[in-house]
């Protein structure tokens, strides 16, 4: 199964309705997709990798593998209820905590900063490509993200460590993701991550050459009314290596009110005859407006208009 890949340069001439299509089709058909060409330098994201990498290797990989779970799997136990994941969280909007991470290096603060910075606008850059797709104002998402204070971005760090028995634990069980967009940086070696589409589980391949791997979350199929799918996945453990993944959350702020956009309702609460009124002098016209006219009815408003 091809996983849909957007080309962020061919939106740029004679390509950009096909790659309009791609994304609408990857948004609405898949839930997921991968983007090359994003703009984020590709430097700074090996750098913030290997920093990770290195963060890991000294601070939290022995106790891991010094963990009751770890213990739990070396006896062949089957763990049911816990990921084999060792994890941290950084939050970077509205207020970063980045400095209060125990022994986290100037230098991996400095080049987070700075790869976030550019994520937050490729991530803005997407939810307006998205809502052009879905016929919204280009700001909509990160408005109807925003609350008092802008979206909310964090970024959960993982390591999938090596795992002596895969086949008795997950490395992440099997969920949707809460919030809005999700961009992820992950592994360029070790595989382990899968989605859901139609029935079947699908691997996505590590990511060569620095792209971006996005899904969608509850949110935003909130927001769309059904339209742009979240997706279950999960994380298989792997016998053979650690995978690393870098995922950062493009989220609604906590205050922020979150419905579907009205554009993207159908009309609803109205009487059949109304409806047929409406009909009666608009049957060979558009269908869209007569919709439109209709919700203006339901909501106590009832003129029509055509």
């Amino acid at each position: 199964m091809e996983i849909p890949v957007i080309d962020l340069d061919e939106l740029h001439g004679e390509k950009r309705s096909k790659t309009m299509a791609l994304l609408h089709e990857a948004c609405e058909k898949w839930g997921f997709f991968q983007v090359d060409n994003h703009g984020i330098d590709k430097n700074l994201m090996e750098k913030v990798k290997q920093l990770v990498n290195a963060y890991y290797d000294e601070n939290l990989k022995e106790s891991f593998y010094e963990s009751e779970v770890a213990k739990s799997l070396k006896n062949k136990e089957i763990i049911s209820d816990i990921d084999w994941e060792s994890t941290f969280f950084i939050w970077h909007h509205p207020k970063s905590n980045i400095n209060e991470i125990p022994n986290i290096s100037e230098e991996l603060c400095k080049a987070m900063d700075q790869y976030i910075d550019q994520l937050i606008k490729f991530g803005e850059k997407l939810s307006e490509l998205m809502c052009e797709n879905l016929g919204l104002e280009k700001n909509y998402i990160k408005e109807a993200f925003s609350g008092t204070k802008g979206p909310t971005v964090g970024t959960k760090v993982a390591k999938y460590p090596q795992c002596p028995n895969p086949e008795l634990v997950r490395g992440l069980r099997e969920h949707t993701d809460a919030g809005g967009i999700i961009l992820l940086l992950q592994d360029d070696q070790v595989p382990g991550l899968e989605f859901l589409k139609d029935g079947e589980w699908v691997q996505i391949p590590p990511s060569k050459n620095n792209t971006i791997f996005v899904n969608t979350g509850d949110q935003v199929e909130v927001l769309s009314n059904g339209r742009y799918k979240s997706v279950l996945h999960r994380v298989m453990a792997e016998k053979n290596g650690s995978r690393l993944s870098i995922a950062t959350f493009y989220n609604p702020a906590g205050d922020a009110l979150i419905s579907p956009a009205p554009k993207l309702l159908y009309p609803n609460h109205y009487r059949f005859q109304d409806y047929l009124k409406l009909y009666s002098t608009t049957k060979f016209s558009e269908k869209g407006p007569r919709f439109e006219s209709m919700k203006t009815v339901a909501n106590g408003h009832h003129n029509f208009h055509v």
